[in-house]
């Protein structure tokens, strides 16, 4: 179907979950961060309760490598990341706040693991996000106009391969501008939060995260611009 506007890259996020662990807005209930059953189980895993800990790492593990995969790429770095989170989280029990939520509180720990396993590796060959942000004529008029997508509709294999090519191209923004976009725009974290996570300044956030959304809008263009214009209906003469 094609939209009489411009669809935004975060609103397409919205469309589409980008993976099987994290549903979309308006279409696939999410799949919540907290266990079902929560009743004394951080006294339970304080005690030494195997239970606990296996139900707890059964509970958050699908999620969690969802998100650590979504920073890292690799799904050997991502199944690394959770194990770290895990280890660090039962380590630290004694530091978790008492009327947080266990979930959130271990799914932060995995977001700081995989951005410290990030910024340890070595860098990745990228893109200059100058290259993917929009160009503009000495008139000041864009060169490339944004135009109408034409997004799927409900057929699950055109989904699919959709969600297939949301991940790729978010995927292929540079590591500083992902990170900012992932942890705002899919992980929904505040600007302040994201600020504090990345230890940088919130302007920095906002700016970082207003040229990840323009270039990934430029890297999804030609998967959803139509080809060619609907032709108009005749006029009567």
């Amino acid at each position: 179907m094609t939209h009489p506007f411009p669809i935004s890259a975060p609103t397409l996020l919205n469309f589409f979950p980008l993976s099987p662990y994290h549903g979309s807005v308006t279409t696939v209930p999410r799949i919540p961060v907290e266990p079902p059953d929560q009743t004394n189980l951080v006294e339970r895993l304080r005690s030494g309760d195997a239970g606990a800990y296996e139900q707890i790492v059964r509970d958050l593990t699908p999620r969690m490598l969802a998100t650590a995969k979504r920073f890292l790429g690799s799904e050997a770095d991502a199944e690394d990341a959770v194990q770290e989170a895990f280890l660090s989280a039962f380590k630290n029990l004694d530091k978790f706040q008492e009327g947080s939520q266990v979930g959130t509180w271990i799914h932060r720990i995995l977001i700081n693991a995989a951005l410290m396993k990030l910024r340890s590796r070595n860098r990745r060959h990228e893109a200059a996000i100058e290259d993917l942000l929009p160009k503009f004529d000495s008139t000041g008029h864009a060169e490339n106009p944004a135009q109408p997508w034409n997004l799927p509709g409900p057929d699950p294999i055109q989904a699919d391969e959709t969600r297939r090519v949301v991940r790729e191209a978010i995927e292929s923004l540079p590591d500083a501008y992902r990170t900012v976009l992932i942890l705002r725009d899919v992980e929904q974290l505040d600007t302040e939060s994201t600020a504090a996570a990345l230890g940088i300044t919130p302007n920095a956030v906002k700016t970082r995260l207003h040229r990840a959304r323009q270039a990934l809008r430029t890297l999804l263009d030609p998967h959803f611009r139509p080809e060619h214009s609907e032709p108009s209906d005749p006029q009567p003469s």
